[in-house]
């Protein structure tokens, strides 16, 4: 904690000299587990709110950059998936108040000119990762770093809860022309899971044989050995992504009547 601390002294005392106070980028962080869509969050140190993994971008530095360096840095991970999607720019999408009670809790000397008393422009990213593979970890304004179901998100920092919202329903619409399930799925996976992903995403039930005979006659999928699992009777399939036809396929698009 007291490493944390003082990287957060350091922070806001000299960071404006190295960071664009006013820009920031926000990564909606994507994962699936238990067949659930989940999207990854921190708990502000104060533990009133729990907000986005983002951070300001540093001078010299792309916005492209600046969102690969916090994902990797929250989850662990490179070489993900990342997508800019939109930017929050509303006059009053900013909290002064919200920004100096968390800054005043720690007993952390700050510059008002640099750091409050202007706009805050966000950039933001969706990432798609595979949730066993991601370590969560909390940075210096955060007590926690933890994965959230899509239908129960806690109380967000700011506008945090529109970027989510946003980050889905621009998700939604490049569903058909993105790896999606490529990659939120493990290397072997069901049918179900990957309609499950297809289901929270078009916020809709899909018919399950309708559904297998759509994806199979792309012929993206290799079928695998069945998945035994206890004593079931008849146990599913596991499927992988054949990786050559299935980018072939999104660059057509795999088609909307699902």
């Amino acid at each position: 904690m007291k490493q944390k601390e003082n990287q957060l002294k350091a922070f806001l005392q000299k960071g404006h000299l190295h960071y664009m106070p006013g820009v920031s980028v926000d990564n909606v962080i994507f994962g699936f587990h238990e067949n659930q869509l989940k999207v990854l969050l921190l708990q502000a140190n104060t533990g009133k709110f729990w907000m986005l993994p983002g951070g300001f971008v540093q001078k010299n530095e792309h916005i492209d950059e600046a969102a690969a360096r916090v994902l990797q840095t929250r989850t662990g991970l490179d070489n993900i998936f990342l997508q800019q999607f939109h930017t929050f720019g509303q006059p009053r999408r900013s909290s002064n108040k919200v920004l100096i009670e968390t800054f005043h809790s720690l007993e952390v000397p700050f510059d008002e000119d640099h750091w409050l008393l202007q706009r805050f422009v966000s950039i933001g990213y969706y990432a798609l990762v595979e949730y066993d593979k991601v370590h969560p970890e909390p940075d210096e304004l955060s007590r926690t770093c933890t994965w959230h179901d899509l239908d129960r998100l806690p109380s967000l920092l700011l506008d945090h809860k529109d970027i989510i919202m946003k980050a889905l329903e621009e998700l939604r619409l490049r569903l058909n022309y993105q790896p999606v399930g490529y990659n939120l799925l493990p290397e072997q996976f069901t049918m179900k899971n990957l309609q499950s992903i297809y289901e929270t995403l078009l916020g809709r039930e899909l018919d399950r044989a309708n559904f297998s005979r759509k994806i199979l006659s792309f012929g993206i999928l290799d079928r695998k050995r069945k998945q035994f699992s206890g004593g079931a009777h008849k146990a599913p399939f596991l499927y992988s992504f054949n990786k050559k036809k299935y980018f072939r396929a999104l660059e057509k698009g795999l088609g909307r009547d699902f």
